[in-house]
């Protein structure tokens, strides 16, 4: 999977990603040269190459799927039925097998989940944590879809 640095400028990236990019890339400025996405992961790390994915044309689908297979690496922090469903609806939706309804109602049940996890579950270190846990496998996930 690949975008530009013009793509990506178009989207306003911040500051400090942008740079630490353009270092990577030895560039002073963007262009529309092919650029991997690896190549972003490589230099910027998973949050700024998971970001970049809305400087990427053609890969809606998998970009969905690859959405699913992040929210399913998690959900087991969640420990709610509903958020299983809505990976599961969301799934079906970007394979033409669920309504938007059925997606927008999905949605709403896991995110009164997630609201009502996040005043019951333990303190910011252990979400921190949880997170630092996890980020591994986002890379792989990341790395499966846009290689």
């Amino acid at each position: 999977m690949t975008t530009t640095l013009n793509k990506i400028r178009e989207h306003s990236p911040c500051q400090e990603g942008w740079t630490k990019l353009l270092a990577f890339l030895n560039k002073t400025q963007s262009d529309d040269e092919e650029l991997s996405l690896l190549t972003i992961l490589e230099s910027n790390g998973i949050d700024d190459a998971i970001w970049v994915l809305r400087a990427v044309e053609g890969h809606d689908r998998k970009i969905r799927l690859m959405a699913c297979d992040f929210a399913e690496s998690v959900v087991h922090l969640a420990k709610d039925e509903r958020c299983n469903k809505a990976i599961e609806v969301s799934r079906r939706y970007v394979n033409g097998g669920a309504t938007l309804e059925e997606l927008v109602a999905a949605r709403a049940a896991a995110r009164a989940t997630a609201s009502a996890a996040a005043w019951a579950t333990a303190s910011a270190a252990a979400r921190d944590a949880a997170w630092a846990a996890e980020k591994q496998k986002q890379i792989e996930i990341f790395k499966k879809y846009v290689s």
